[in-house]
C-alpha cells in the first residue's frame, strides 16, 4: 500500500526535461483514468511475481498466503486514494488524461494540512501504544470529518469571496479562487480575477466582511495580446507554464541592449516575478528566443 500511494508520483521523473517539464507532465498521465486502471494490475501483478520469487529463494515448500484478489484490492484502494488526496488542494489533477488535459480543483485542504498529518499520526501512534485498530479509526473518521468540513467551507466561502470582491472593486468577478493557507482553517487567501486586473485578499471566517478591505491588493492582468507576450507564451517553456496556470499575469520588461524579459506570474502561488514557484521569466533577443535553465525560474 506505501508503494501503490506513490504510484502515480512516478511523474515526478519529469523533473529531469527541462523547464517546465514537470508543470506539463504532473498530476497529468500517471494520475489519469487510464493509468488508474492499469496501475492496480500492475502493481498486483509485480507482488505476486516478488512472492514466487522469494519463495523460490528460500525453498518454502507451503503454499503461498497471498490472495491475488485481496492484492488487486488493496492497490486500488492505495492507488486510487492518491489523485483523490491531490485533488483536494489548489494544484489539482488532470483526471481525464490522456482523453482531456482539463484539470480539477478541490481548493479543500493546503497541499500539506498539518492537521491532517497530526490525526493521523496520532492514530498511529495510539493504536501501536494500545495494540488496538480503534484510535486509528477513529482518527479516520475525524479527518474525513475534517475534510468535508473544509471542502464545505471552500464552496461557502468562494460564494461570499465573489461577492464582496465585487463590491470592494465596484466591478462583476469574473472567476474567484478561495485557497486554504497553512495551520489556521479559518484563512482563506482570494484571488479574483475582473475583466482587467486581478484582485487579491485575505478572507476570514470569524470577521465581518470576510474579506479584509486592507488586505486587498490589485494585480494587472497584462496584455496577453501584446507581441511579446505571445512569442514568449509560443516557447516551450511558456506554452508548459501556460498549460497549467490557472490565474495568470503579465509583465513585460526591458533588460537592456536589445533584450526584452517577459514574466509570467500564476497568482495561486506568486505576487511577483523571481518568487521561484508559480513565476516564470522568459528572455526575448531580437527575432531569436533565449532561455536557460538558470533565469527560466
Amino acid at each position: 500500500m506505501l508503494i501503490g500511494a506513490n504510484l502515480p508520483d512516478v511523474d515526478v521523473l519529469a523533473y529531469l526535461w527541462g523547464p517546465g517539464a514537470d508543470l506539463a507532465f504532473r498530476r497529468g498521465w500517471t494520475h489519469g483514468v487510464l493509468a488508474l486502471a492499469l496501475w492496480p494490475l500492475a502493481l498486483s501483478g509485480a507482488m505476486l511475481l516478488l512472492d514466487r520469487a522469494l519463495r523460490r529463494l528460500s525453498r518454502a515448500s507451503l503454499p503461498s498466503g497471498v490472495r491475488p484478489s485481496q492484492l488487486l484490492l488493496l492497490s486500488c484502494i492505495s492507488i486510487w486514494s492518491h489523485p483523490v488526496l491531490d485533488t483536494l488542494n489548489t494544484y489539482g489533477v488532470r483526471w481525464l488524461m490522456p482523453f482531456s488535459g482539463r484539470w480539477f480543483y478541490g481548493d479543500a485542504l493546503f497541499i500539506v494540512d498539518p492537521w491532517v498529518w497530526l490525526v493521523l499520526g496520532l492514530g498511529v501512534l495510539l493504536s501501536r501504544l494500545w495494540t488496538s485498530t480503534r484510535p486509528a479509526r477513529l482518527a479516520l473518521w475525524l479527518v474525513l470529518g475534517y475534510v468535508a468540513a473544509m471542502a464545505g467551507s471552500a464552496v461557502a466561502a468562494r460564494s461570499i469571496a465573489r461577492a464582496e470582491m465585487a463590491a470592494i472593486s465596484g466591478a462583476p468577478v469574473r472567476r474567484v479562487l478561495v485557497s486554504p493557507v497553512p495551520v489556521n482553517p479559518f484563512r482563506r487567501r482570494v484571488v479574483a480575477e475582473l475583466d482587467e486586473t486581478y484582485r487579491t485578499g485575505a478572507f476570514r471566517w470569524l470577521a465581518d466582511p470576510h474579506v479584509d478591505p486592507a488586505s486587498v491588493r490589485l494585480y494587472p492582468k497584462g496584455d496577453r495580446g501584446d507581441p511579446m507576450v505571445a512569442r514568449a507564451a509560443s516557447t516551450t517553456l511558456g506554452r508548459r507554464f501556460l498549460g497549467w496556470a490557472r490565474f495568470p499575469a503579465f509583465r513585460v520588461e526591458e533588460a537592456g541592449h536589445g533584450r526584452l524579459i517577459v514574466h509570467i506570474v500564476d497568482l495561486r502561488y506568486a505576487d511577483r516575478p523571481g518568487v521561484g514557484f508559480g513565476a516564470v521569466s522568459i528572455p526575448l533577443a531580437g527575432h531569436s528566443e533565449v532561455m536557460s535553465s538558470e533565469n527560466a525560474y
